[in-house]
């Protein structure tokens, strides 16, 4: 079985030879592409397992390229930013970005990123987004909106379910307060973070073994929330 092809798209030439020269060595198959035109050329041509984006791009910058490779694969996409901001992580992930990283970045950091994005793809292509989630003790049906801990039946609002979905949904991702505070409030409540913060406590209370030691839905501190399944 061969490696993972993955997809550089930077205009900045430099850098992009040196992350393809990192993960050739890690024994990739990497193809670059300099621009977002050539970048959904080389999408169509190569399908690749993984794109890394960059979003500051001349012509056609990263978040339509993101948006393109959406509506015609569910290729993982990794997106580098100069910025970093919440403002542009969030935009990031509403438009279909399955994780970020800020420049300057660590190679290293890079392909931990890439290959804990590429488990995640192949276990999700395995079971191709369940309605039904096991978890440990949990079993979580989002066809029929229901929630069994032990057998017995969680008692969640229509709230609690509501971001327990969001969760569910982008299991394994960083979601920024605000990513969360827009698709189960809307745009209205995006700086109510005392909100997201009470029904965090709700749901880990309901589901968590250890609602002080969380091991579901863990705080990325400073930034929003991941819901963590193995």
């Amino acid at each position: 079985m061969g490696k993972e092809t993955i997809l550089i798209i930077d205009d900045d030439r430099d850098l992009a030879k040196i992350v393809q020269l990192s993960l050739d060595r890690e024994g990739y198959q990497t193809v670059i592409a300099n621009s977002g035109l050539e970048g959904l050329q080389e999408a169509y041509r190569v399908q690749p397992d993984l794109v890394i984006l960059d979003i500051m791009m001349p012509g056609m910058d990263g978040w339509e390229v993101c948006r393109r490779l959406g509506e015609m694969s569910n290729v993982p996409i990794l997106m580098l930013t100069a910025k970093g901001t919440e403002t542009d992580v969030v935009k990031g992930l509403q438009i279909g970005a399955d994780d970020y990283l800020t420049k300057p970045f660590s190679v290293a950091e890079l392909i931990a990123r890439i290959q804990a994005l590429l488990r995640r793809a192949g276990s999700q292509a395995q079971t191709d987004k369940p309605s039904i989630l096991s978890i440990g003790n949990l079993t979580i049906d989002l066809n029929r909106r229901m929630v069994m801990r032990d057998g017995e039946l969680v008692d969640l609002t229509p709230t609690e379910f509501k971001l327990l979905e969001c969760f569910v949904t982008h299991r394994n991702r960083v979601l920024p307060h605000r990513f969360l505070l827009t698709e189960v409030w809307g745009p209205e409540y995006i700086d109510e973070t005392s909100y997201l913060k009470l029904y965090v406590r709700y749901l880990r209370r309901k589901l968590e073994e250890d609602p002080a030691n969380p091991q579901l839905i863990v705080t990325e501190w400073g930034v929003g929330y991941r819901f963590c399944v193995t």
